[in-house]
């Protein structure tokens, strides 16, 4: 039976353990009329990222408990696959971690050991991991409950972690994969160029091994819905589509120069360049 929230609803690793499409996008302004304004777009998270944007432990755990308070499961994205900043972000009412560029077997590992094996650090939880040491049934049963309703998301994004990706994802616990576009097409060596042959086939190859892997998958674009919908079509199931900031400079740039066009004047020229995160 699914695992329902208070509100009735299936929960995010519910909808997506049911092979269902989830939808979010990014939030990084931390005001508390932004998780109403989101929660009128049907939203089923939002990414809220530490590695990029200033956001302290108070700001994050205020922005959590918001968005999961109005039904929006935030997922978060810490510097790196700290186990302790893991641990404060979960602590903080994260619904997912996702841990960036990450490109090696120990790295997803951490990862894992952080979000599946709370509240287990050290020695201890290293023997488990390497399986050095089995777990006794009892803790095992106990771990899996504490940890069932946390995603554990890697961020796949360079040329190095493509190669190994049968690898990364074959660790057990993994439950998803984000593509990061923009340090994806810059390890590449195409920087920004999001429709070159190249990149197109990263993401992918990218997206299929994680499928077949039975994972789930996104890719963040700040650009055209229209870009969204294409690798839906290629089989992700993870929609982050764009942030606050951009969304709201289009918008008003569209806004403005309808008014201007209608008021007999010329467009503004503005800075066309994509917005990144």
């Amino acid at each position: 039976m699914p695992v329902l929230s208070e509100k009735g609803k299936m929960t995010l690793v519910e909808k997506l353990r049911a092979g269902q499409n989830v939808y979010g996008t990014s939030m990084t302004a931390s005001g508390p009329h932004w998780p109403a304004a989101a929660a009128k777009a049907g939203l089923d998270f939002v990414f809220l990222d530490t590695e990029h944007i200033p956001q302290n432990r108070e700001q994050l755990s205020l922005m959590c408990q918001l968005y999961k308070g109005l039904g929006i499961a935030p997922i978060v994205r810490i510097p790196s696959p700290d186990p302790y900043l893991a641990c404060q972000a979960i602590d903080a009412g994260a619904a997912g971690v996702v841990a960036p560029y990450l490109e090696s077997v120990g790295q997803v590992q951490t990862l894992v050991g952080a979000t599946k094996y709370r509240p287990l650090k050290g020695e201890k939880l290293d023997a488990y991991l390497s399986g050095k040491e089995e777990m006794p049934e009892e803790l095992r049963a106990y771990i899996t409950r504490f940890n069932a309703n946390t995603l554990c998301i890697a961020n796949i994004e360079s040329v190095p972690a493509l190669e190994r990706l049968d690898e990364l994802l074959s660790v057990p616990g993994v439950d998803g994969v984000f593509i990061g576009p923009h340090d994806l097409s810059v390890s590449l060596g195409v920087p920004e160029q999001y429709d070159h042959p190249v990149f197109e086939e990263a993401v992918i190859s990218i997206i299929r091994q994680t499928r077949a892997k039975g994972l789930a998958i996104g890719i963040h674009f700040s650009l055209e819905p229209e870009r969204q919908i294409r690798w839906v079509r290629e089989g992700a199931n993870i929609i982050v589509h764009s942030f606050d900031i951009a969304l709201f400079a289009q918008r008003l740039r569209q806004d403005m120069d309808i008014i201007r066009q209608g008021a007999g004047d010329a467009a503004a020229e503005t800075d066309n360049a994509a917005m990144i995160i």
